[in-house]
């Protein structure tokens, strides 16, 4: 079951792309297959070999480093 406020955003979206509402399920498709796809690039990325060895406490330091150089 959709939301109340999400159905007519998706039937626009239908009608605007394929220019019908039976389309729906197409447009819904497309857009969680986009929504996955973005979360599992993040997914490679974090459990992804690292190229760099740092530590916490080394990111914050330069974390710091870096705000006060943009405060300057």
């Amino acid at each position: 079951m959709l939301d109340e406020d999400i159905y007519p955003k998706l039937v626009e979206l239908s009608l605007r792309k394929y220019g019908t509402v039976k389309a729906l399920s197409r447009v819904l498709n497309e857009l969680l297959k986009d929504a996955l796809q973005g979360r599992e690039a993040i997914l490679r990325l974090i459990y992804s070999d690292k190229v760099a060895k740092t530590t916490a406490r080394e990111f914050e330091e330069f974390r710091e480093e870096l705000s006060r150089r943009l405060e300057s």
